[in-house]
């Protein structure tokens, strides 16, 4: 496996740790082991200019938001454009607190105010709550954007993983159900479809940060009705038309079950019409683009997305 240097030690400090397989262990339990991986092991806290959590209203109850203004852009000093995040975990996993590395470096690399989302969870909450959730979230950010400093009309959706999935079914909602209408979408390794037998499932079956073998309990868990994983909000890649969406950066990492798919994903956008800016890292693992502060992959990535989304905003 021709792992990026850096990359390899930081799976050898991972493996020393002893984290257990979070298959194994209580939808919680596995949480807190996500949480604690990204606080000791995935870098430094990039600073940003200001940070508030607060609730957001949403179809079952509120939903956590955590809100963060760019590095040297005080609060009120203008509208800034809007990025929604997703943040990714199968469905299971990850918070605001295990991606708050990414989103912290985005922002500052777009320039641009940002709202990361906790959805909620599955297996408590399976499909479509975080669907659900997601949209909630993007017409709160189009309906309430002066009170965050931001511009309703430069909004992107952004997401890794599990997140990149909502994104791009988000990004399916809003177009056809009438807005906010976006200007970008991010998606990073993207879950878009529910096939597991795509080649690189089985060559990446046992491949670090993410098995191939491992997606079956994460759609199992998100998705225990089998008939319903062909549904396009589940799975974003059989939706039948993927004309009229944003311009698309989709971010892949070369050591992962999903790479196929997120491919395939851009090849249809492209068909489609859809201008889509693909960026392969081929010697990294999914879950990269969480280290920006200790992986030169890491930060190259997002600053890419960074420059993309400024171009996108007008914001250069």
């Amino acid at each position: 496996m021709d792992l990026h240097p850096q990359l390899r030690e930081l799976l050898t400090e991972l493996e020393a740790a002893g984290y257990p397989d979070q298959t194994t262990v209580s939808p919680g339990e596995a949480r807190q082991i996500t949480d604690d991986r990204a606080a000791r092991h995935y870098g430094p806290q990039e600073p940003v200019d200001h940070i508030l959590e607060r609730p957001i209203p949403g179809p079952d109850g509120h939903i956590q938001v955590r809100i963060y203004w760019p590095k040297g852009v005080a609060r009120g000093a203008r509208p800034l454009p809007i990025m929604v995040y997703y943040h990714g975990g199968g469905w299971v996993l990850g918070s605001l607190k295990s991606h708050d590395r990414g989103v912290r470096a985005l922002t500052n690399a777009a320039r641009c105010v940002s709202v990361s989302v906790g959805y909620r969870l599955a297996p408590e909450n399976p499909f479509p709550a975080a669907v659900e959730d997601c949209a909630a979230a993007l017409r709160w950010v189009a309906e309430n954007a002066a009170e965050i400093d931001g511009d309703p009309s430069r909004i992107a959706v952004a997401g890794d993983s599990a997140g990149g999935n909502l994104a791009a079914v988000t990004a399916l909602r809003a177009r056809d159900e009438g807005g906010p209408k976006l200007s970008f979408q991010l998606l990073i390794y993207p879950v878009v479809d529910s096939d597991l037998r795509r080649p690189s499932y089985i060559e990446h079956a046992d491949a670090p940060m993410l098995q191939g073998r491992r997606m079956a309990f994460f759609w199992d868990s998100y998705v225990p009705d089998a008939a319903q994983r062909t549904d396009w909000r589940a799975a974003p890649f059989r939706a039948p038309d993927l004309s009229g969406l944003p311009p698309t950066m989709i971010v892949a990492s070369g050591i992962d079950p999903l790479v196929d798919e997120g491919k395939a994903y851009a090849e249809r956008l492209e068909q489609a019409g859809v201008p889509v800016d693909y960026r392969l890292f081929p010697r990294m693992t999914h879950a990269f683009f969480q280290a920006p502060g200790r992986l030169d992959d890491s930060r190259a990535a997002s600053d890419a997305a960074g420059a993309a989304l400024r171009k996108a905003f007008g914001n250069t």
